[in-house]
């Protein structure tokens, strides 16, 4: 009989739930990321389409679009946000550069100390007041939504050998991407800074069109720079990789205000996901540059010092050429101190 009561109460509960038609889905959310599947991009993205799906009840579908398939480098990305064809883009500081100058601030070197200053930096009014910088400067068409990381601290990485302080890197002809902030920096440290495509860099680094690049060690390993001659890491941590989620604004306006708060939230949630992947994805990464006989070296605190200071012309140089550089490089001056003092109070807390 209890046999026979479970049967006929599970068949109930089926016949309810096929009775119970499935929320239908009302807005749709196309998202690219011109990377792979094994970046943290595509981490962030699933664990963004997870959660809206489920917390909007299956009103909001989310599809994934990784690579090249609807757009293939920033400023035509970007584009297609503007006008609709793409409701969500990732890119980096150097991607967005040329329609939002001011984002080069994420790649400032030495402002930000170590990844819990970053990530509470990003986290606070800091992004506000970017998101406002762009949503003006693109005639409100392009909204920032959050900032996360993708591939952690760029170091400095070369062939040639290991670099301590900022003389070991004089004269090196070092790897930057076309943005005029990267190549300010490695002047600034007395390099030679060799603008040099993405999908070139193995080849360059190979033939010794470069001999240095300014790289995260996922990247570095995943690229199997290595094998190109470069042998030489140093752990400097100039840059935090952040990683700049862009949304159609009229695509966002247009939800309904609780379909809004869900993808707010999910976007907190891409942005707490890309922040812990790199550190997760980096430890194989080290093990593999040493196990293959790389020479991975930690600045003291001295040397680490004496790059900072070799580089502080480059805050000049970035309030005084980039258009509202110097609105947001005070905004995140003021954010990384208030997120330092926090932290130094918090520490001091715990410690107890």
């Amino acid at each position: 009989m209890l046999r026979k009561t479970l049967t006929l109460a599970a068949s109930l509960a089926l016949t309810t739930a096929l009775a119970i038609p499935a929320m239908a889905q009302d807005y749709t959310i196309r998202a690219v990321a011109n990377s792979n599947e094994n970046d943290e991009d595509y981490d962030g993205l699933q664990v963004f389409k997870s959660y809206v799906e489920s917390a909007s009840n299956g009103a909001i579908g989310v599809e994934i679009y990784m690579g090249t398939q609807l757009c293939s480098n920033g400023a035509e990305c970007l584009q297609g946000v503007a006008d609709g064809s793409i409701d969500v883009y990732i890119s980096t500081s150097g991607g967005a550069a040329g329609l939002f100058p001011y984002v080069q601030v994420l790649d400032l070197p030495y402002l930000m100390q170590d990844d819990r200053v970053a990530e509470k930096v990003l986290s606070g009014d800091f992004t506000r007041t970017m998101r406002s910088m762009a949503l003006e400067d693109s005639g409100g068409m392009i909204r920032l939504m959050t900032i996360g990381n993708t591939g952690g601290w760029r170091n400095f990485a070369n062939t040639k050998q290991r670099v301590q302080t900022p003389g070991d890197l004089k004269g090196m002809k070092i790897r930057t991407v076309v943005a005029d902030l990267p190549q300010e920096l490695v002047r600034a440290v007395g390099a030679a800074p060799t603008p040099i495509p993405w999908p070139e860099l193995f080849t360059s680094l190979q033939t010794g069109v470069v001999e240095g690049t300014k790289n995260g060690i996922t990247d570095i390993m995943s690229m199997k720079f290595p094998e190109a001659g470069l042998q030489y890491v140093t752990l400097d941590g100039h840059a935090y990789m952040g990683a700049l989620w862009w949304m159609s604004n009229e695509k966002f306006l247009a939800l309904p205000e609780d379909m809004r708060r869900v993808v707010v939230d999910g976007f907190y949630q891409l942005q707490q996901a890309t922040f812990a992947s790199p550190k997760r994805k980096s430890i194989p990464a080290y093990e593999e540059f040493v196990k293959g006989g790389g020479d991975l070296y930690v600045p003291t605190p001295e040397e680490k010092q004496a790059f900072a200071d070799a580089a502080e012309p480059v805050y000049a140089w970035f309030t005084d050429n980039v258009e509202g550089g110097e609105e947001i490089f005070n905004a995140m001056q003021s954010a990384v101190q208030a997120a330092t003092e926090e932290l130094d109070a918090e520490r001091a807390s715990d410690i107890q």
